[in-house]
């Protein structure tokens, strides 16, 4: 695996992403949700960035996945955790990268059970293109065009790096 992107670089541009789609929206209160694993260690690093004092949510989606049925339950799993009520709040999905857009789709719909937000601004470090579904982050940090045999991955979370991987065709 090599390193791909400077870090830095990447949350500064997802900061000052963030920041001026909230300034524009006219949010000051945000509730920040990561999704696990990376989407976490990116809410994070992004409220201690925003100074904000409330702590960040983390949601676990595998129950909602749309391929649950298939590929069963990962034995990772543990139960989100959202240490804020959800209805009629202004909330920040934080993913780490997005490709198709499912994961998104299965963050968004755990988070309606919890109750109805009154916005959701998508953010992600890192947009691959290639979406299945019509779902675009609001805010990203970089797009990236990959080869079929290249793979990115989001390691951490102290330090936090971007690496690519080459995998092999059988894969």
């Amino acid at each position: 695996m090599t390193a791909l992107l400077d870090m830095d670089q990447l949350l500064d541009q997802l900061e000052a992403g963030l920041r001026r789609t909230l300034a524009e929206r006219g949010i000051e209160s945000p509730a920040l949700i990561g999704i696990r694993t990376g989407g976490v260690w990116l809410a994070d690093a992004l409220r201690k960035r925003l100074g904000l004092d409330e702590p960040f949510g983390e949601l676990d989606i595998s129950f909602y996945r749309d391929d649950f049925s298939r590929i069963g339950l990962n034995p990772k799993v543990t139960p989100s955790m959202l240490p804020f009520e959800t209805e009629g709040r202004d909330i920040v999905l934080i993913d780490d990268v997005i490709m198709s857009g499912r994961t998104i789709r299965a963050a968004m719909n755990e988070i309606f059970d919890y109750g109805r937000p009154a916005s959701i601004i998508l953010a992600t470090l890192i947009d691959l293109g290639a979406r299945e579904l019509p779902i675009q982050p609001d805010v990203t940090g970089r797009v990236l065009e990959l080869q079929s045999h290249q793979r990115v991955k989001l390691r951490g979370p102290d330090p936090l790096r971007i690496e690519l991987r080459e995998t092999d065709s059988q894969e």
